[in-house]
This record gives structure tokens, sequence and C-alpha cells, in this order.
């Protein structure tokens, strides 16, 4: 049973991806979906479980969904501009290298010198891994939007960074913020809706069944806070970082997102070093 619940939330955050690709839309389309069908499965979470929360910590962790957004609409636009397969090594590999040092700094992890010439190793390897899968054969106008797009990545994963240190300052549960966490992503949808002057994303059909994302994105959160309690935080965190071989690997088998032979080589090759990166960073 431990098993299952350290497999469910790679599979879903890999198949997140995939699935948003396919049901269509610009990333603006998306980003709504995915918000309200997080919000419809934390208030469903709400009802049956009823988990307490002070008002300080709501409010911390709504910040934290609206920095979410940030993050995820930025992955979003990368789908779109350079694809899933490429996008997401990139994306998860800064995150966890941005994590890892606000961990080191912020939190005060890695408290030994051992762990922190390992922990540098391991976020050497992250950073070579995301070169590796960014390195492409096609250059001139595709290159230049691979490099605004990546620019973009780097920027907004500072959304996932912050989303991520956030909870752990908190002492309340990971069920009893989801549904804060959830209302800051919507609020913040709304907001960047209204600025953008995109009101008309609310009566488009695909802003909807976006929302098919949202839920995909509540059972990965979900399953995810279950394992860290059946298996503990390390075990759960890598195991649920396999999810970038899911949908980098479903980019190319089940969206067609073609690569050269040099560039599938390199691609596997540095998401070899971005998971073994993860492992390092994590569990030593």
């Amino acid at each position: 049973m431990n098993v299952m619940w350290m497999l469910l939330p790679a599979i879903a955050w890999g198949v997140l991806p995939l699935v948003v690709s396919q049901l269509g839309g610009r990333p603006i389309n998306q980003i709504f979906g995915t918000a309200m069908g997080t919000l419809i499965a934390s208030v469903i979470v709400e009802v049956i479980f009823h988990p307490t929360i002070n008002l300080t910590a709501f409010l911390m962790a709504a910040m934290s969904g609206a920095f979410w957004i940030v993050g995820q609409l930025g992955q979003y636009t990368g789908y779109a501009n350079i694809g899933v397969s490429k996008t997401m090594p990139i994306s998860t590999g800064l995150q966890l290298v941005g994590t890892a040092l606000l961990g080191v700094f912020l939190f005060g992890e890695w408290h030994t010198t051992a762990a922190k010439v390992i922990g540098g190793i391991g976020v050497i390897l992250l950073v070579i891994g995301v070169i590796m899968t960014s390195i492409q054969d096609r250059q001139e106008a595709a290159g230049d939007n691979q490099t605004r797009t990546i620019i973009m990545l780097v920027l907004t994963t500072i959304g996932f960074i912050i989303f991520n240190a956030i909870p752990k300052a908190l002492s309340a549960s990971g069920i009893a913020i989801f549904l804060p966490e959830s209302i800051g992503m919507v609020v913040a949808v709304l907001v960047y809706m209204a600025v953008r002057g995109q009101k008309k994303i609310l009566r488009e059909r695909t802003s909807w069944l976006n929302v098919i994302g949202g839920l995909i994105f509540s059972i990965a959160s979900l399953t995810y806070i279950v394992s860290v309690s059946q298996n503990g935080v390390n075990t759960a965190f890598v195991v649920s970082q396999l999810s970038v071989v899911i949908s980098t690997l479903g980019g190319m088998l089940f969206l067609h997102e073609r690569k050269s032979r040099r560039e599938l080589v390199l691609t596997l090759g540095g998401l070899g070093l971005v998971v073994i990166g993860a492992i390092v960073t994590t569990l030593f």
C-alpha cells in the first residue's frame, strides 16, 4: 500500500502536462481551469475532513497558492512554446536547484560539511542535466524562441520555489492548507485575467475543460500528503520527482514531439542527471 502512495503523485504530476496539452486552449485557459479544478477538489476535501487552520497560516497558504500560479503559468507557456518534453526537465531541474538552495540558506538544511559537499554535487548534477535537456540542433528562429522561453522559465520558477517554501514555515497539515492554497490560486488567476483584459476566458469551453487538469493536480497533491505520512518526506519527495520522466517521455511518445538523435540522447542523459540530482540533494 505504501508503494502505491509513493507512485500516485509521480503518475498524476507526470500525466498532468500531457492531459492539459491535449485539452487544448491557451496557457491562460489552462491555468484558469487548473485553478478552478483544484478549488473544487479542495472544497470537497474540506467538507469531508474539516481540517483546522489559523488565520495567519490561512493567509500564508493563500499567498503560496498565488505564487504557484506564477510558476505554473510559466510552465504552461513553455508547453506551448517548446513542448512538454523540453519544458519539464528544465522546469523541474530549476525548481530542485532553487528549493535546495533555499532550504540551505533559509531553513538551515545540510548541517554538516559532508552534507553541504554532497548536496553541492547534487545541485551541479541538476544544473548540468538542465543544460543538456535544453540543447537543440535547430537554431535560428527556433533557438531564439527557446532562449526566451528558458529565461521566462527561470523567472517564473521563482513562483514554484516560494510555493514550496511557505508550507515549510507553517505548522498546519498539508490537508489544512489545501483549501487556502486553492483560493489563492483562483484569486491570482482572476487578478491576472483582469489585468490582461481577458474576462472572456470565463466563457470559453477550453477553460472549463481544463478543470480536469486541476482535478489531476489535486490527486497528485493529496496522495503526496499521504505518501509523506506513510513513507517520510525524503522518500516521498524523491519518488514524486519521477513525474518528470513520465511527462518527458510522454511528450515524445503521445504528443509526438520530435527530436533529433543527438537531442534525444542529450535529453535522456540530462533527465537521468536531474533524477540523480534530486536523489542526492534530498537523501544526503
